[in-house]
């Protein structure tokens, strides 16, 4: 039944450009589900952008003589273009910057605000000694005082989970220039978190088919939830509507999740005939939500993001929320201060019209449950052994046979025999697994048996032998190259959510102009 469906992607911070980690999380895993649901015959929006508010996006501008704007006008295009350049299929791709994401955004505090779910606190706010700016969170690093892991974050701790104050840390640095924060009493606006925290774990415990590791995080993030400050203290970022604030602006993860709605209504907004309303995709309780994110980003969008919809009233809650683990590179945590990374921009600049190989390479390496690896030598094994051996082998071989004994023209199809009816059996046991995993988000076991379209198309040429049987039946041969090329064709099919650029060449090599799921098999 065909049906809607939202997929809001996780917005990349526009501090930098992105690298292998950060698509492989949200990026490419996204583009698969948005493309086979799509193809499915559903109603799809992907939305996302750059997130462009905060004391990062500050630092960065300073250290290259940039306004913030500047700095985030920049690595807006970098990240917009790289991220395009991958093949991703955003419906809409914008950002935090626009006049309609702060009215969206302003609208959302107001609301909270006004039904009691925002409070003011007192806290003890970190600040910079050497420059008098206050020190983001997540900006701050120490030994987190439950657990002792070494490098816990002044927001979170990555290795317990707990959610944490930056006075709280042990030893506290500033992750901008190693120096002791300052701490001083200020007052901030809270997100009153335990408000809605048995609504929140009613919910939890209804998500039987999510990832555990996203469950048992959020549950363990619930156990000791507490409200959260949204306010800081900063030059950069959307001003807090309240009288009396000024010089507060909105935390960036309480205006970033809200993008979501806001690129929503701006994409509905300019194309009401084409998408609809807006709240069609966020108050329909019809509409499937499905969040495709990195498992840093879990407390946002299984906890804080929730509870802001839910203070407000009216919205959907996610569907599904499938993060991913982190990408690790040759056995090492991937750093950007480092430069330990693979960068997106470079790699389409040194591996010009590879897309696809990077493709299926992070979605076979894909972090899904735990933790994975990316090296070269496997990135090199899989495009030679599997990508050219099996996929392009097989394509070849159809297209090579048919072009020798037909001169191109798909012959006809003609009495099948057992090995013929054997490989569309296979074919359609195949098929229904492809389709199970698409649907559980189990994108890598998905790919394996989309490879095995094309190992079962090897495997049925091979064991035909139409070379040697042209020379007895040449009738016979029709058939098996007629059956070859359906398997070609089904491939381009099959593949578009991991391949599309490859896809789409294979289609135009055996003139197949229209296509979609349901011409599988």
């Amino acid at each position: 039944m065909c049906s809607d469906v939202l997929a809001a992607v996780a917005w990349p911070y526009a501090n930098g450009p992105r690298h292998i980690g950060h698509v492989s999380g949200f990026g490419v895993p996204s583009d698969v589900f948005a493309r086979y649901m799509r193809m499915a015959g559903h109603n799809v929006l992907m939305v996302s952008g750059s997130d462009e508010h905060g004391t990062a996006i500050q630092v960065k501008a300073d250290s290259e003589g940039l306004t913030a704007r500047e700095c985030a006008d920049k690595y807006h295009r970098v990240i917009a273009s790289d991220l395009q350049g991958l093949g991703l299929s955003y419906d809409l791709y914008t950002r935090t910057t626009t006049p309609n994401h702060y009215l969206v955004v302003q609208e959302m505090f107001t609301a909270l605000y006004d039904n009691g779910y925002i409070v003011a606190q007192t806290q003890m706010g970190a600040i910079s000694p050497s420059t008098g700016r206050t020190l983001p969170d997540r900006f701050i690093e120490g030994t987190c005082p439950i657990c002792g892991y070494d490098s816990a974050r002044g927001d979170q701790c990555d290795n317990c989970g707990n959610q944490l104050d930056p006075v709280d840390l042990i030893n506290p640095v500033s992750r901008i220039n190693g120096e002791t924060p300052e701490f001083i009493e200020t007052e901030h606006f809270f997100l009153d978190l335990p408000k809605v925290a048995e609504q929140l774990t009613t919910w939890l415990d209804s998500r039987e088919d999510w990832r555990p590791n996203v469950l048992k995080f959020s549950h363990n993030l619930l156990e000791k939830i507490r409200p959260r400050a949204i306010t800081r203290d900063l030059d950069w970022g959307i001003p807090v509507p309240v009288e009396g604030a000024e010089g507060k602006v909105l935390y960036v993860w309480f205006d970033a999740p809200i993008g979501y709605i806001s690129n929503t209504k701006e994409l509905c907004d300019s194309n009401p005939e084409r998408f609809g309303s807006w709240q069609k995709w966020w108050q329909d309780p019809e509409t499937r939500l499905v969040h495709f994110i990195g498992k840093d980003n879990i407390v946002f969008h299984c906890l804080i993001f929730p509870t802001m919809l839910k203070a407000h009233g009216g919205y959907i809650l996610p569907d599904n929320v499938p993060a991913n683990e982190f990408l690790n590179l040759e056995d090492n945590k991937i750093s950007t201060s480092k430069n330990w990374a693979v960068w997106l921009h470079e790699y389409l600049r040194d591996f010009e019209g590879k897309q696809d190989v990077l493709r299926y390479v992070l979605t076979a390496n894909a972090p899904e449950t735990k933790d994975n690896n990316f090296t070269w030598k496997d990135f090199q094994e899989r495009n030679n052994s599997e990508l050219v051996a099996v996929y392009g082998n097989f394509v070849n071989r159809a297209l090579q046979l048919t072009k020798k004994y037909w001169d191109g023209v798909v012959p006809a199809c003609g009495e099948l025999h057992d090995v013929d009816r054997q490989a569309i059996q296979e074919f359609k046991d195949v098929k229904e697994k492809l389709e199970a995993y698409l649907e559980a988000f189990k994108f890598r076991e998905a790919q394996k048996e989309a490879m095995n379209l094309a190992r079962i198309g090897n495997k049925y040429i091979t064991e035909c032998e139409p070379w040697k049987v042209w020379k007895t039946d040449p009738k016979r041969v029709e058939t098996i190259l007629n059956l070859s090329l359906q398997l070609v064709a089904n491939l381009s099919i099959a593949f578009e959510p991991f391949l599309p650029f490859s896809s789409k060449k294979l289609r135009s090599m055996i003139n197949m102009t229209e296509y979609d799921w349901s011409e599988l098999g």
